[in-house]
C-alpha cells in the first residue's frame, strides 16, 4: 500500500530506501519481533467469507481463503453455529482437482486455521500431502496446515518427517513439513535431526532451508540438543546468508539456550559482507533474545549509532533493542535522541520511532518526548510519522497527545501519504480517539484535502466503528466517486465492512464498482460484495447474475420460486441502483433474462409489471422482453381468474347441495326457485343439477321417504318375492322371467297382467333393489297429472315444475305408476300423455288388461300366471314368511304342499273345474292365502278362497273377542272409504278388527309405522291386496236390498270396482248373475269398455 503511494507522491531520493525497507518487513516471516493479534471475526463476516467460496471464479475462493486466515478461529464455534459445515466445504474445494492449485493451498491453509471445527478430515489433509499427483504448492498448504492443527495432526507426524526425508519430494512441500514439524512441539521431538540435516542440506534451496532453520527455533526445548549444530551454520560463512540468518532467528527463538552464541550472532550483525537483508534478521534475533542478550545491548547500540552500518541494518537494530523489553530500557533516551539526529536518514528513524510501540509500559515515561517529535515541525514528516504510530499503541498513556496527532493529520505540509498514516494511528486508538470523529470526518468529507489522506481517514473512521456510524454516508459518496484511484476506493470499502454489515441498498455500491474494475481488482470486488454484505442470499442470487458471473455458475432454467425470489431481489436492488449506471444496465439486460427463464404464475403478474414500469420509465429495450412476458400471462391470468371465480362458485354451490338435505330454507331458496337458481347459478348448475347423477340424488334425498310411501317398503322384505314369474316380451316368443328381462327401470314399460299375479309386488321389489332415485305412485294419486302428484310428494319445496320436468326428462327420477286400470279413463289418458312427452324418462306402469290407447314410446310386458311346475315351487318359497307358530312346517309343510297340488290339479274334476282350480293356483296372490291355510292344517276351498280365509279369521275372532265379526259394519266403512280414495282403514272403529286381519295366519291387511313431524309414533293399516278388499266392498254388493240392487248398476263405469264385478259373477245367485252380464254387455256396447264385461262373461261361463 505504501510502496504504491511513494510511487504517486514521493522524490527518487527517497523511493529506493524505503522500498527497501518495505521489502524487509513484508517478505520476511519471523523478521518483526512482535506480530500484530488476529482480529475475533463477527458471525456476518464468516457468513461472508463462507458465500464467497462458492463463486464461479477461483480467484474469488482464493481471497476468501487469505481473509479466513486473517482471524482468529480457536472460538470457531462462538461465531457460527454448525463450523462443521465450513470445515468440510473447505475439504471439498481442497479436494476439487478443476480448482487452480494457488486457490487449493489456501484452501488447505484456511483449513489448518479452523481449528476444532477441521480435526474430523486430518486424515483427509494428510492423504493430500502424501499424493504426489497433487500439486507441490497445495501439498505444502497441506503441511502448514497439519502443523497448525496441533494435537490432532500429532497421529501423522511420522507421515510428515517421511516426506520432509524424502529427497524426491518438491522442495517447497518439504519445507512445509518441516515448518509443521516446528509447530507440533514434543510430537515433532524425533525428528529434529531430520529437520537439521535438511537445513544443513546443501542441495536444498536456500530459501527452503531458512524454513527449516525458522522450524527448529519453534521447536524449544527439543532442539536445544543441537544448538550447537544451528550456531555451526551460523558461522559457516560458506554457508548461504539467507540460510546463516535462518539459523540466527532459531537461536534467537531459543531464548536463553542460545545464550553462547550471542556474540556470534552480533558478529554476523556486523559482518559487512553479507547482505543488510540477512543482518537485519540478525538484529531482530538478537531482540528475541530478552535477558540473554543484555551483556551485549552497548554493542547493539554502539551498531545502532555507527553510520557506516546501512540504515536498514541499523533500523533493524533500534527495533531490536525495543524489542529486549525491561533489558533495553536504559537505552530508551538514547533511542530518542537517535530519532532527533538529523544526520541519520529520516526513514531509519522513522522506523525507530515505529518501534518504540513495542516498548509498550517500558516507554510509557517517554511518551511526552514521543510526543514532542510529533509536534516538532522542524523534525522529518517521516521521523514525526513514527512518533505518530508509536503513540497509537501506547493506548491510554498517548490520550494527552491525540490531538496533536490530529493536528499532524490536517498539517496541509507533510506528504499526504505521511498524513493518511497518522489518520490511520487516530484509528487505532479506540476511546481515546473517539472525541474527534468529527474531524475526522470532516477531513474524509473535505474535498480539497489529498485522496490518501482522505483514504487514512475513511480507515481510521472504519477502525473506530460504531462512533463512525453517522458517517457512513460520506464514506459511500467518497466511495461511489469513479475519479478516486481504484485502491483507495477499496480501502474505504474495508472501511466500511468494520463499521457495520452492508445492507443491500449500499452493497449495490460495492458491486457496481466490479464493472470499472481491471483484470486484478475484478476478483477483490466480488469478494468484497459477499464478504461486506455478509453472504446473504439477497447478495448470493445478485452475483448470481450480476458482476460478470462465471458462465458455467449462470442457471439454465429456474424454478418457479427461484426465478421470483430473485426478481423480487432484483426489484430491491432497482432504485439504490439508478446512479450506478453500468450496474443499472446490466440489472437490466439479467431482468429480461430471468423473465424469460421462468413459468410465471398469474399471482406474479404484479413483480413482472414492476419491472417493466421500472425498464420503461429507464428507457430500457428490455422492458418489451418483459411486455411479451406479461402479456401471454394476462391471457392466462384471465383463464386463472376465471377458474377461481368457477371454483369459489362450485364449491358454494357444492356446500349448498351438501346442507341441501338437512334445511328446507336452502332447498326452498337457493334449489326450487327459479330466479335464484337460475341467476345465482349462472346457467351450469341448474344443467349439472339435472345430468349429473350424484347431484340429481341430492337433489331429491330430503323427499326420498316421501317419494317411496306409497310403497309400503316398510314392512316388504325383498326375499319374500319370487323371482321366477315369467313376462311375455314383445318380439320374444318364449317367456322370460321377469327379473331377467326387467333388472331396473329402464326406458318405458307396461306390465300388464291379471290381479294377484304380483304387478305391485314387483314395482316394490324393484323400488326396494333400485339403487337409483325412484317415485312409487298410485295411478289414483295422478288424476291431476303425474308431474302434480311429484310435486305433491316434495312437500311444497319443488315450486318449479319445469325444473322437475327437465330433471325427469334427464332420468334423474325413475317413475312406478302402478294400478292403471283402477283409474277413470281420463287419468289413463293424463298419464299416457306424461308419458309420451318424457319419452326419455324411464317409467315403469302396471294395469290389469283392458281397453285403452297405451303410450306409443312404452313397450307391454304381459305378466304370466304361474306354470304348474312353478306352483309348488312357490308354495315352498313361501315358507320362510309363514307364522312362526303355524301347525304344518318344514318337511311336513313341504308334503302337504305335494298332496294338496296332487288332490287340486287331478283328472277327477271337470275340464271347466280343473281349469277354474288352474287359474287359482297360478295366481300368486291366490296361491299366498293357499299356503297360509296349508300351513294352519286346513284344505283351501279353492272355488271359495276369500271366502274360505274369511270364515277361518271370523271364526278365531269370535275366539278370542266373544263376538262375531261385524262383516257388515266393517263392510260399509270399507266401501265409503274406497269412494274417498282413502287407503288407510278406519282404526279408532275397528281396532280389534284390524288386530285379527292382521293376524301372522291371515295377514289380511298390513301395517305401517312411522313418526309425524312432532315425533310422536304413528299407525296405519292397509289392505294386502285389493282382492281382499274386494271381498270386503262386494260385501256391500250383495242381498236383495234396494240400495245393493243399486249399486251393482251405480259402479259399472267406476274402475275402483272393477275386482268387486269379478266377484259377484261367482258369488251372485246365477240368475242375478246372468241379469248382470246383460246389463254389462249393454254398457260395454254403448261405451265401447270392455274390461269388466269381457272378464265377467268368462268367470260366468262354467257356472252356466
Amino acid at each position: 500500500m505504501h510502496l504504491h503511494i511513494i510511487k504517486k507522491r514521493s522524490s527518487p531520493y527517497f523511493l529506493f530506501p524505503f522500498t527497501l525497507l518495505l521489502i524487509l518487513l513484508l517478505a520476511l516471516p519471523g523478521v518483526s519481533a512482535k506480530e500484530q493479534p488476529k482480529l475475533k471475526p463477527e458471525a456476518w463476516q464468516i457468513n461472508g467469507i463462507v458465500a464467497a467460496l462458492n463463486d464461479g471464479y477461483d480467484a474469488v475462493k482464493k481471497l476468501a481463503f487469505g481473509k479466513f486466515n486473517e482471524y482468529d478461529l480457536k472460538n470457531f464455534k462462538s461465531v457460527v453455529q454448525k463450523p462443521e459445515d465450513i470445515a468440510q466445504k473447505v475439504l471439498n474445494i481442497l479436494k476439487d482437482k478443476t480448482v487452480e492449485p494457488y486457490v487449493l493451498s489456501g484452501a488447505a491453509s484456511a483449513l489448518g486455521n479452523l481449528g476444532e471445527a477441521a480435526k474430523p478430515y486430518v486424515k483427509d489433509i494428510a492423504d493430500i500431502l502424501k499424493d504426489k499427483t497433487v500439486d507441490s504448492r497445495v501439498r505444502s498448504g497441506a503441511a502448514s496446515a497439519l502443523g497448525n492443527l496441533g494435537e490432532a495432526a500429532k497421529p501423522y507426524v511420522k507421515d510428515i518427517a517421511d516426506i520432509l526425508k524424502d529427497k524426491t519430494v518438491d522442495s517447497r512441500v518439504r519445507s512445509g513439513a518441516a515448518s509443521a514439524l516446528g509447530n507440533l512441539g514434543e510430537a515433532a521431538k524425533p525428528y529434529v535431526k531430520d529437520i537439521l540435516d535438511f537445513l544443513k542440506d546443501k542441495t536444498v534451496d536456500s530459501g527452503v532451508r531458512y524454513s527449516a532453520a525458522s522450524a527448529l527455533g519453534n521447536l524449544g526445548e527439543a532442539a536445544k540438543p543441537y544448538i550447537k549444530d544451528i550456531a555451526d551454520i551460523l558461522k559457516d560463512k560458506t554457508v548461504d546468508s539467507t540460510v546463516r540468518r535462518g539459523a540466527a532467528v532459531a537461536l534467537g527463538n531459543l531464548g536463553k539456550a542460545a545464550k553462547p552464541y550471542i556474540k556470534d550472532i552480533l558478529d554476523f550483525l556486523k559482518d559487512k559482507s553479507v547482505n543488510d537483508r540477512d543482518r537485519s534478521g540478525a538484529a531482530v534475533a538478537l531482540g528475541n533474545l530478552g535477558e540473554a542478550a543484555k551483556p551485549y545491548i552497548k554493542d547493539i547500540f554502539d551498531f545502532l549509532k555507527d553510520k557506516s552500518v546501512d540504515s536498514t541494518v541499523r533500523s533493524n537494530a533500534a527495533e531490536a533493542l525495543v524489542n529486549l523489553g525491561e533489558a533495553g530500557k536504559p537505552y530508551v533516551k538514547d533511542i530518542l535522541d537517535f530519532l532527533k539526529d538529523k544526520s541519520v536518514e529520516p526513514y531509519v528513524r522513522s522506523r525507530a520511532a515505529s518501534a518504540l510501540r513495542n516498548l509498550g509500559e517500558a516507554a510509557k515515561p517517554y511518551v511526552k518526548n514521543i510526543a514532542d517529535i510529533l509536534k516538532d515541525k522542524t523534525v522529518d514528516s517521516n521521523v514525526r510519522r513514527g512518533a505518530a504510530l508509536a503513540l497509537e499503541n501506547l493506548g491510554e498513556a498517548a490520550k494527552p497527545y491525540v490531538k496533536d496527532i490530529l493536528d499532524f493529520l490536517k498539517d496541509k505540509s507533510v506528504e499526504p501519504y505521511v498524513r493518511s498514516d497518522a489518520a490511520s494511528a487516530l484509528g487505532n486508538l479506540g476511546e481515546a480517539a473517539k472525541l474527534y470523529v468529527k474531524d475526522i470526518a470532516d477531513i474524509f468529507k473535505d474535498k480539497t484535502v489529498d485522496l490518501y489522506v482522505r483514504r487514512g481517514a475513511a480507515v481510521a473512521l472504519g477502525n473506530l466503528g460504531e462512533a463512525a456510524k453517522p458517517y457512513i454516508k460520506d464514506i459511500f459518496d467518497f466511495f461511489k466517486d469513479k475519479s478516486v484511484d481504484l485502491i483507495v476506493r477499496f480501502n474505504a470499502a474495508e472501511a466500511l465492512g468494520k463499521i457495520e454489515q452492508l445492507n443491500l441498498n449500499n452493497i449495490v455500491v460495492i458491486l457496481d464498482s466490479i464493472y470499472y474494475a481491471g483484470q486484478l481488482e475484478f476478483a477483490r470486488w466480488r469478494f468484497l460484495t459477499y464478504f461486506l454484505s455478509g453472504g446473504t442470499d439477497e447478495v448470493k442470487t445478485l452475483l448470481t447474475w450480476l458482476g460478470f458471473p462465471k458462465t458455467k455458475t449462470i442457471p439454465v432454467s429456474l424454478s418457479h420460486d427461484r426465478g421470483d425470489k430473485t426478481l423480487k431481489i432484483f426489484a430491491q436492488v432497482w432504485e439504490p441502483s439508478r446512479d450506478l449506471e453500468r450496474l443499472q444496465q446490466d440489472l437490466a439486460k439479467q431482468i429480461a433474462v430471468v423473465a424469460r427463464k421462468v413459468h410465471w404464475q398469474p399471482q406474479d403478474i404484479v413483480i413482472l409489471e414492476t419491472h417493466y414500469n421500472n425498464l420503461k420509465n429507464a428507457g430500457y429495450n428490455e422492458a418489451d422482453s418483459l411486455q411479451s412476458v406479461i402479456v401471454n400471462l394476462k391471457t392466462w391470468q384471465w383463464l386463472f381468474n376465471a377458474r377461481t371465480i368457477i371454483l369459489i362458485h362450485a364449491t358454494f354451490w357444492l356446500a349448498l347441495i351438501f346442507a341441501y338435505p338437512k334445511f328446507p330454507q336452502v332447498q326452498a331458496i337457493f334449489f326450487w326457485n327459479p330466479w335464484v337458481r337460475r341467476i345465482l347459478g349462472v346457467g351450469y348448475v341448474g344443467l349439472i343439477l339435472t345430468w349429473v347423477p350424484f347431484f340429481r340424488e341430492k337433489l331429491f334425498e330430503p323427499f326420498k321417504p316421501s317419494l317411496l310411501a306409497d310403497a309400503g317398503l316398510d314392512n316388504f322384505n325383498p326375499e319374500a318375492y319370487f323371482p321366477n314369474s315369467k313376462v311375455k316380451v314383445p318380439g320374444v316368443e318364449e317367456p322370460v322371467p321377469i327379473t331377467q328381462v326387467l333388472p331396473s327401470i329402464k326406458g318405458q314399460v307396461i306390465l300388464e297382467g291379471d290381479s294377484g299375479l304380483g304387478k305391485s309386488m314387483f314395482l316394490r321389489y324393484l323400488v326396494k333393489t333400485s339403487g337409483r332415485l325412484v317415485v312409487y305412485l298410485p295411478a289414483h294419486k295422478c288424476d291431476k297429472g303425474v308431474i302434480e302428484a311429484i310435486q305433491a310428494k316434495l312437500h311444497g319445496q319443488a315450486q318449479d315444475a319445469d325444473f322437475l320436468k327437465n330433471l325427469i326428462y334427464s332420468g334423474a327420477l325413475d317413475i312406478c305408476i302402478d294400478g292403471l286400470n283402477e283409474v277413470t279413463a281420463d287419468t289413463r289418458a293424463k298419464i299416457c300423455q306424461f308419458a309420451e312427452s318424457y319419452f326419455r324418462g324411464n317409467i315403469i306402469m302396471t294395469t290389469q288388461p283392458l281397453e285403452w290407447t297405451p303410450p306409443s314410446t312404452a313397450k307391454i310386458y304381459k305378466l304370466l300366471p304361474l306354470e304348474e311346475p312353478q306352483i309348488q315351487q312357490f308354495l315352498i318359497s313361501r315358507q320362510p314368511r309363514l307364522p312362526k307358530n303355524a301347525k304344518v312346517q318344514g318337511t311336513n309343510y313341504e308334503q302337504a304342499t305335494a298332496s294338496f297340488l296332487t288332490k287340486a290339479l287331478s283328472n277327477q274334476q271337470s275340464p271347466q273345474e280343473l281349469t277354474a282350480i288352474e287359474k287359482v293356483l297360478s295366481n300368486p296372490m291366490d296361491l299366498t292365502v293357499v299356503a297360509l291355510m296349508l300351513s294352519q292344517g286346513e284344505y283351501p276351498d279353492l272355488f271359495h278362497l276369500q271366502q274360505h280365509q274369511y270364515q277361518l279369521m271370523a271364526a278365531e275372532y269370535l275366539q278370542e273377542w266373544n263376538q262375531e265379526f261385524p262383516l257388515k259394519k266393517f263392510s260399509d266403512a270399507v266401501y265409503q272409504m274406497r269412494l274417498n280414495d282413502e287407503q288407510a282403514l278406519p282404526v279408532d272403529e275397528f281396532y280389534q278388527v284390524l288386530q285379527s286381519l292382521e293376524d301372522d295366519k291371515y295377514k289380511m291387511v298390513v301395517s305401517r309405522q312411522w313418526k309425524d313431524e312432532k315425533g310422536e309414533a304413528k299407525r296405519e293399516w292397509y289392505f294386502r291386496h285389493d282382492k281382499i278388499m274386494d271381498f270386503f266392498l262386494v260385501q256391500n254388493f250383495l242381498g236383495e236390498s234396494g240400495e245393493a240392487k243399486n249399486r251393482l248398476l251405480d259402479h259399472m263405469d267406476d274402475p275402483r270396482f272393477r275386482g268387486v264385478y269379478f266377484l259377484l259373477a261367482t258369488l251372485l245367485p246365477l240368475d242375478a248373475a246372468k241379469e248382470l252380464k246383460e246389463k254389462l254387455v249393454q254398457y260395454a256396447a254403448d261405451t265401447k269398455d270392455h274390461t269388466v264385461s269381457d272378464t265377467f262373461v268368462q268367470l260366468l261361463r262354467p257356472r252356466s
